[in-house]
């Protein structure tokens, strides 16, 4: 009886799907080359080392066609889901097929191996390559003054660690930014042990001046995105620091205050909720004075009137502060209050009636929005606001005035998107009184050099709505885009076949004029199409014609001769 099959840990398409093409087939060759070493793989995670131009950790977890990993090559930070992940997932499932126990994982052979040996051989291990790895060297460095040093001892040789970590001499090269970033981690991890050591202060000190030491290393590297993991790394530890041993309240509602406006990686951004079981009721009470205080200072601003240069986003966390305190408060009022004191343009009244809508206020959100396209009439329509005043009318039973703004709006600005829209919600009489319009328009519109824009948009209505022969008793009328030209013969292929061969004969000779290869690929596509369209001696005429005129372009004869004639 044959063994019965062991179905892959993980999904192979949706390793595909997350991938993509091509990042899969990379992913495959890898796992095929043997270039993933699993180092642990149990029922919940799998990790492994990834060998290519670099070596890179990867994570899987999850199965089927649940999965999630983390890698550490650019490529993960920029994309998502890399090549590596797939070799691992790959990899994974050849080990879970053969059956392979736990103990051919590396690390676990390895644990076992390490507990197996006395004191004094792991401490000789460790010590030798603490010697040749800055990074351990620093965390089993700062580990041992930790266990044997005073405060003040302490405090001297972390902040001369986070010194020689943070070091740059200048300049850090991309391919040194991992090393150094890695150094900087260490020393990091090593402040964080203090927290759980009863050092939670002194952690916090620590945390302040490493903040300040990695702020100004930054602009000396070439990071790809580890600069801002290292604050974040910090930021984390300061609030570590302050639930382990809280500064008093006032004091340290002062202190984010400032950080969160000052700033400018943004990472304690809503710091009040952030921290607000460690500042308690009268750290909160002070967060939100020191708020409003500045929050009374800034001007109202309304349309026309912009704000000093820099202070947009200052006003906007202090906007985010005191929201945050209405919401806490339930105070709907208030929340609409601080939006109103910022509205310069249609995007704030749209999110201000959006607001309102949000919060139960249909009638408010209204005249917000009404307000808005008043004051703005003279401006280009912000669609987004013209549909959210017309949605709200509707629902306030006024669907005449929403039909009147819709069409202001579609006359105004007229595309095809918003004749959808338009037309969705209005229904079909909107559609006759549209092209009605866009025929009067183009008819009394000067002709001009290149193609007309009213034009192409009354073609694409007539298409949109299956008017085929409309469509192309425009077309002969007016100058169309080359685009919109070729969508009208792929349309019209079954009822005007012969006007269809011209469009594309045309834009098959414009394609081989311009060159390129890709150029060439597309004009024996659109050249194989005709040859459903007319007869098999016209076609291989065609096709000679292109052959005599355009001898000379080798690489497109090239394609022209596999071309169906």
């Amino acid at each position: 009886m044959p063994a019965p099959t062991v179905p892959p840990r993980f999904d192979v398409e949706t390793l595909r799907t997350l991938a993509g093409d091509r990042a899969f087939v990379r992913g495959r060759d890898y796992h095929q080359a043997g270039q993933v070493t699993i180092l642990s793989l149990d029922a919940n995670r799998v990790l492994a080392r990834v060998a290519g131009s670099e070596t890179y950790r990867s994570v899987l977890t999850g199965t089927g066609k649940r999965i999630r990993g983390e890698c550490t090559c650019p490529a993960f930070g920029d994309y998502g889901f890399c090549k590596h992940l797939v070799a691992v997932g790959l990899t994974a499932n050849d080990a879970t097929s053969a059956g392979l126990p736990p103990s051919s994982n590396p690390l676990d052979r390895i644990r076992r191996h390490l507990r197996g040996l006395d004191i004094d051989t792991l401490v000789t291990m460790l010590t030798e390559l603490a010697a040749q790895d800055d990074a351990l060297f620093h965390r089993l460095d700062l580990a041992s003054i930790t266990a044997e040093g005073d405060d003040e001892a302490l405090l001297t040789r972390f902040r001369q660690a986070i010194n020689d970590a943070t070091r740059t001499n200048g300049h850090v090269d991309y391919g040194e930014v991992d090393d150094w970033a890695a150094g900087v981690e260490a020393v990091l991890d090593a402040i964080a042990d203090l927290i759980p050591a009863g050092k939670a202060a002194l952690a916090l000190r620590l945390a302040d001046h490493a903040d300040s030491r990695i702020g100004d290393a930054l602009a000396d590297t070439d990071e790809d995105g580890q600069g801002s993991g290292l604050l974040e790394q910090v930021a984390a530890l300061h609030l570590d620091a302050c639930r382990a041993a809280p500064p008093a309240p006032i004091d340290l509602a002062r202190d984010l205050f400032e950080r969160e406006m000052e700033d400018e990686w943004g990472r304690f951004s809503g710091a009040a909720e952030t921290y607000a079981d460690i500042l308690g009721e009268a750290g909160l009470a002070e967060y939100r004075r020191l708020a409003t205080e500045d929050w009374n200072r800034l001007p109202t601003l309304s349309p026309g009137r912009k704000a000093t240069y820099g202070a947009d986003t200052g006003r906007s966390r202090l906007m985010a502060i005191l929201d945050f305190f209405a919401a806490r408060d339930g105070d709907v009022e208030t929340r609409i209050a601080i939006r109103a004191k910022t509205l310069q343009n249609p995007w704030h009244y749209l999110q201000l009636a959006e607001f309102c809508l949000s919060a139960g206020r249909p009638a408010a959100a209204l005249q917000w929005a009404e307000d808005g396209l008043w004051l703005f009439e003279d401006d280009r329509p912000d669609e987004r606001l013209v549909k959210l005043t017309a949605k709200l009318l509707l629902d306030a039973g006024r669907p005449e005035k929403a039909a009147s703004l819709l069409w202001k709006c579609f006359t105004r600005q007229p595309s095809l998107d918003l004749y959808r829209y338009v037309h969705g919600v209005l229904g079909p009489a909107f559609r006759d009184r549209a092209i009605d319009w866009l025929r009067g328009k183009l008819a009394k519109a000067v002709p001009g050099n290149g193609w007309d824009f009213t034009a192409d948009l009354l073609v694409r209505v007539l298409l949109e709505e299956g008017l085929v022969a409309d469509a192309w008793d425009t077309a002969r009328r007016h100058r169309l885009s080359d685009g919109l030209l070729l969508s009208l013969a792929a349309a019209g292929e079954a009822t005007h076949p012969g006007d269809a061969l011209v469009i594309y004969a045309a834009h098959i000779d414009k394609l081989v004029e311009q060159g390129g290869n890709g150029n060439y690929a597309e004009a024996c596509r659109l050249l194989a199409r005709m040859a459903a369209l007319q007869a098999p001696a016209a076609q291989a005429a065609l096709v000679e014609k292109l052959r005599s005129r355009f001898k000379a372009k080798r690489n497109f004869i090239k394609l022209l001769t596999g071309t169906k004639a």
